[in-house]
């Protein structure tokens, strides 16, 4: 999934360092970085969280004895979504390292480095790491002084309190919600369904339960992957069907019809009634043109981005920006934390479904929508190839290189760009309507697959 773990590349991608356990996250190279995350953070304590894999434990034990051989202490959290582990660090101004490898499938893990405000470890501290890792300068603590191992059983609560505590809870109890939930057998297993207990809802629960090896359903929360939450919705029961990735920093929304509903549609909402004039909105450049059509109407400003949840996380601080998301579901809240978060996403729409007094789909309704599609393709050789080939045999009306190339056509556009956290390249098209979209798919996919190195 990433670097092989030599000195001449990169292990951190988009979203840490992801890999299979005992092929690129053996015992030793865990504990290794577990020792260079210490030596950089020269803290006295780091909180540790994990998902539910079935590698996590030995992941764990492997990060946790290379801290504590630092003389750093490691605080267990246990279980728990990746949002619940950033909120314990900035509520307790330490550092963290989440155990995930967040929607990938069950053979994969990762290391997820967090800082002492809760957000994503900056690419210039997970470059320091990786050098500590490569040179073997760690600090090491005598016999006498070794890390001690610390057990916090409150945190996944207290992070459930505090999303409860941004909402306006009793008008959410008074609305009776009938929902269906699907945490994917992930970090959300409980607190999901005890965040919507909270708020009074009626509750259907699916892959509510921990499983390591997600044999109910890939963790990725996509309409292919969600086919008993589909059809448990088609009945007509429920007012809203949700579902999260394996970490729980995502909420994907189904509405009470059995239609799964896009995540730049969700901030295109989020934005149309949460932001006002003036309110700075950020999202990556790969997000639908609903999102600056919902900030036109409202008065608000969009700054986009690279992809990447910590790229958006950090441009939201220094832009003071009140909210932030991606098209895959991510949602960020400035008046909480900077990071992903799916339950405070949950708790948001339900309070705007609550307010409004409409469902769903009515409040789609009056969002402007596009189409859009989205593959990708295998792909090892040199971008900046790929990247001159496409653009020559395009005949593009602009070109937008923030994070790959984004190029505009008549009808549309296509955004073509290297992933993060695979050896592959992502492909979206874009257009107001769908044959359009379709074609610009068409189009791009075929320049991608027509390469050759």
């Amino acid at each position: 999934m990433q670097a092989s773990g030599n000195a001449h590349g990169r292990l951190f991608g988009t979203n840490g360092i992801r890999g299979k356990p005992n092929e690129l996250l053996t015992t030793d190279f865990v504990s290794s970085i577990g020792k260079a995350a210490a030596t950089m953070f020269l803290s006295k304590r780091i909180a540790i969280g994990r998902d539910t894999r079935t590698s996590g434990a030995m992941v764990m034990s492997a990060l946790v004895s290379g801290i504590m051989s630092t003389g750093t202490d490691a605080i267990d959290l246990g279980v728990l979504p990746t949002p619940g582990l950033q909120y314990y660090c900035l509520l307790n101004s330490l550092p963290g390292v989440m155990i995930t490898a967040s929607h990938n499938p069950a053979e994969y893990n990762g290391i997820k480095c967090i800082d002492i405000d809760g957000t994503e470890l900056s690419q210039e501290k997970e470059i320091e790491i990786e050098k500590i890792h490569f040179t073997g300068k760690y600090k090491v603590s005598g016999w006498q002084s070794v890390g001690v191992a610390l057990q916090d059983n409150t945190a996944a609560r207290t992070y459930i309190e505090a999303v409860l505590s941004k909402v306006k809870r009793d008008v959410v109890v008074s609305a009776g919600f009938r929902v269906a939930a699907d945490p994917a057998c992930g970090g959300a297993y409980y607190t999901t369904p005890f965040l919507l207990r909270e708020l009074g809802c009626s509750l259907t629960t699916i892959n509510g339960f921990p499983d390591g090896m997600f044999t109910s359903r890939n963790p990725e929360p996509r309409p292919e992957n969600l086919s008993a939450l589909l059809t448990l919705m088609k009945d007509g029961s429920y007012d809203i069907g949700i579902a999260h990735d394996g970490d729980a920093d995502r909420a994907a929304f189904v509405d009470s019809s059995g239609k799964f509903v896009e995540g730049d549609l969700i901030l295109s909402l989020l934005i149309k009634h949460r932001s006002r004039k003036g309110d700075v909105i950020v999202t990556p450049i790969s997000t639908s043109d609903s999102v600056d059509d919902s900030a036109s109407e409202v008065g608000a400003t969009v700054i986009r981005t690279k992809v990447g949840a910590p790229i958006v996380a950090r441009t939201m601080i220094d832009g003071k920006a009140s909210l932030g998301g991606e098209e895959n579901g991510g949602m960020i809240f400035g008046d909480h934390q900077y990071c992903r978060d799916g339950a405070m996403t949950v708790a948001r729409v339900l309070e705007i479904m609550a307010e409004t007094g409409k469902s769903l789909s009515e409040l789609l309704s009056e969002v402007k929508r596009y189409h859009m599609k989205k593959g990708s393709a295998h792909f090892s050789g040199k971008w900046e190839s790929l990247e001159k080939f496409i653009v020559e045999r395009s005949n593009p009306e602009r070109v937008d290189r923030t994070d790959g190339i984004k190029i505009y056509v008549k009808d549309g556009w296509a955004l073509v760009r290297k992933s993060g956290t695979e050896p592959i390249v992502r492909v979206y098209a874009h257009s107001r309507t769908e044959a359009g979209c379709t074609r610009i798919f068409s189009e791009f996919s075929s320049l991608v697959h027509d390469f050759r190195p």
